[in-house]
């Protein structure tokens, strides 16, 4: 695949980027688009390896060899056709996936990787530009009525392949705009919304059928989805994890999913900023290291925050892979984002302890205390305080940026679905405890990437095809051998 030894020739290439005083200044995307003798040569740094690792690291099971050798060859309507035949979102996941695939590559053992997520990316924005991609229309209608609630990257994914098997398909979504996390979680500059617009025009002439501002369960009756001959629930993993210390009732202290949200919102033109939820003239502290903080720190520059810390409460990772963390396993190092770049101080090992507030009930600042992680010798670290190394932060906002435990729990106990004793629903291939109802992505799983999403949904859709027409031709994908990333 790719150029016999372009691995050697060329270096990897990543996206440029605007300049952070000018992109900092609004809300839009800030990627450079490469040339295309650069993404060419790209792809042409893809190994003839033999057993492509990429292929088991991606959670889609992307033919990654493939597509890189297509764009290589200059074969750009090819590569588009094999990136579609096991994703049905690449512009959603060329921007915002941890790229699996990139820390499986053979090529990474020695040097660094094929820029797999940059060169996905431009095959399907190459794609759109073209014309290429137009309305998969199933010929046939098989008379069967699916309801899908949520429309998450789960929820979409499922809804695309059951409509291409020629099912009726309604898209049940509670927010007035469809994309569930795509829209309401992630910052436009990461994924400007008229990506997400277009890709739902498209499924629209597909004929599926969107249903906003209904909540099953509340302004749509259970008893409606017995209308339905099955059912997918798609509805994420929404119970954000809290911070329960002392002072945390003070105003200031905000959910980091309400604070992306609105200001989605306001981007979006439909909602007006709230001074409880701007960052402007504040000092922000961001408690929680992952994507989300990081989006919230991107946020908050962009607000105008007076500063912006990051809490982590694990170690600082290394910056290179660890020896017991070894090729071709997900790498568990130190992520520098575009977000923390932008202006950022970054605290790790570090736990809040109690949130302080003035007399009218605004947090002003917060304690914390550095921790070590003791090995207990029984498999698992402990948590140990260090003692004298107190330390107060100002703080008029702080960001909890924790985490999700779960599923909403309403819904299901409304169906009568089973769960186990940690309140996870029970499910197997995909179907839950009342045989045509079953579920995908986040709310099945756990909190996940959006990545597993879209593979939770194209693999739930299969084994709903199964249960309506006892066999399926829908794509479905090998199971890898790699312990893939979450």
């Amino acid at each position: 695949m790719g150029k016999l030894k372009g691995f050697i020739e060329y270096q990897r290439a990543d996206e440029k980027y605007v300049s952070v005083l000018e992109r900092t200044r609004n809300y839009k995307e800030f990627t450079l688009k490469p040339s295309e003798k650069k993404l060419q040569d790209q792809g042409a740094r893809c190994m003839d390896c033999g057993v492509p690792f990429c292929h088991s690291g991606c959670p889609l099971g992307n033919l990654i060899p493939d597509f890189n050798d297509a764009v290589y060859n200059n074969q750009w309507r090819k590569a588009l056709n094999i990136l579609h035949s096991t994703n049905n979102f690449p512009e959603f996941t060329g921007r915002l996936c941890p790229a699996p695939c990139e820390a499986a590559c053979v090529l990474g053992i020695i040097n660094p990787p094929v820029s797999i997520e940059m060169i996905e990316k431009y095959i399907v924005e190459r794609g759109f530009k073209e014309g290429w991609i137009k309305p998969n229309i199933p010929k046939k209608r098989t008379g069967k009525k699916i309801a899908v609630v949520g429309s998450g990257p789960a929820g979409l994914a499922a809804a695309q392949q059951l409509n291409k098997a020629g099912h009726t398909v309604i898209v049940f979504e509670r927010d007035n705009k469809i994309g569930g996390l795509l829209r309401y979680g992630i910052p436009d500059f990461k994924l400007e919304k008229s990506i997400i617009d277009r890709r739902i025009d498209l499924l629209k002439e597909e004929g599926i059928i969107f249903k906003t501002n209904t909540e099953v369960g509340k302004n749509f009756s259970i008893e409606n989805l017995k209308k339905y001959d099955s059912v997918v629930l798609c509805s994420g993993a929404t119970i954000k994890r809290n911070l329960p210390i002392k002072g945390s009732e003070f105003k200031g202290i905000e959910q980091a999913m309400d604070f992306l949200k609105l200001q989605n919102e306001v981007v979006d033109g439909i909602k007006k900023t709230e001074e409880r939820l701007n960052a402007k003239g504040k000092n922000v502290i961001v408690i929680g290291g992952g994507d989300t903080g990081s989006d919230c720190i991107g946020t908050s520059n962009r607000q105008g925050a007076k500063s912006v810390t990051n809490f982590e409460i694990m170690p600082k990772p290394s910056s290179i892979r660890s020896d017991e963390n070894p090729w071709p396993f997900w790498p568990f190092k130190l992520k520098t984002t575009t977000s923390h770049e932008e202006g950022i101080h970054r605290e790790w090992s570090i736990l809040t302890k109690e949130f302080i507030g003035d007399e009218n009930g605004n947090v002003k600042s917060l304690k914390t205390v550095a921790v070590e992680w003791i090995d207990n010798k029984k498999g698992k670290a402990e948590l140990r305080e260090i003692e004298g190394s107190e330390k107060i932060w100002p703080c008029d906002m702080a960001l909890l940026a924790l985490g999700f435990t779960g599923h909403e729990k309403s819904l299901v106990n409304q169906i009568g679905l089973k769960t186990n004793d940690k309140g996870q629903l029970l499910t197997k291939n995909y179907q839950t405890s009342i045989k045509n109802i079953f579920s995908a992505g986040d709310m099945r799983r756990g909190q996940s990437l959006i990545v597993w999403a879209i593979s939770e949904g194209r693999e739930a859709a299969v084994e709903v095809d199964k249960f309506l027409m006892g066999s399926s031709k829908l794509e479905t994908k090998e199971k890898g051998d790699l312990p893939l990333a979450r």
